[in-house]
């Protein structure tokens, strides 16, 4: 790798660094104007419900930056579709009986296992698990155990506000097709730009500094996560 490379790369690195940092980026979860809704909201609201999903997973950095690991070394459609689809039922199982069954997980430590999700898939693209500890875990299951915990993520969000029990499922699955669209919306510009990516030597050149910064970046989520739950207690 070239000086100059190298400098773009750290200067890339940095920005991303300083992004994660900033209040905006810790602020993800539920906007002023969302959090109004859903303390108002008395009934059944599919458009609505649809829309904050979308949302909630188009910002959410978090799940964004695990399925950009997940699928970072998958090149067949056929494996994109299929560990995403994996991670989906994850999440959407969590999702439902979190909320439905009123399982509540401290948010921090639940963000904080989602900041570890990220460090695990960009440590495993970089073969750690073979090179430092001599076995490989198995992929598929990984996705689906972190989906669960990005589940648990998304239904704290949902929990902080006492939603109307009745038709409460109805408003629920809206909210996780809209998740699904919004994962769907912000896949399809991932590839794109994985896939314009992947026709320059360059793609494989940096793919140990990519997963490196990937793991920086669950890094930095789990420790202010966990610093937030140290200063909770």
């Amino acid at each position: 790798m070239s000086a100059t490379c190298f400098r773009k790369l750290s200067f890339i690195a940095v920005l991303f660094l300083c992004a994660l940092n900033s209040p905006f980026s810790f602020a993800h979860g539920v906007d002023e104007n969302t959090q109004r809704f859903l303390l108002a909201n008395q009934g059944v609201a599919i458009g609505p419900f649809l829309y904050i999903g979308a949302k909630h997973m188009v910002t959410g950095y978090d799940h964004l930056l695990f399925l950009v690991g997940v699928i970072f070394f998958l090149f067949r459609k056929r494996e994109v579709f299929l560990y995403v689809s994996l991670f989906t039922l994850g999440h959407s199982l969590t999702l439902f009986l979190g909320v439905l069954n009123n399982v509540s997980v401290n948010p921090y430590l639940i963000d904080a296992i989602i900041g570890l999700s990220i460090v695990y898939k960009g440590f495993d693209n970089l073969s750690g698990f073979k090179t430092v500890f001599g076995f490989q875990p198995n992929t598929k299951i990984a996705v689906v155990v972190f989906g669960l915990f990005h589940g648990f993520g998304l239904a704290t969000k949902l929990q902080d506000f006492a939603l109307p029990k009745a038709d409460l499922w109805k408003n629920l699955l809206a909210f996780n097709v809209g998740v699904e669209l919004g994962q769907f919306i912000a896949l399809a510009f991932i590839l794109i730009g994985l896939s314009f990516w992947r026709r320059y030597p360059s793609y494989y050149s940096f793919s140990t500094a990519t997963n490196t910064i990937l793991m920086s970046g669950g890094l930095v989520l789990f420790g202010y996560q966990m610093i937030g739950y140290s200063l909770a207690g």
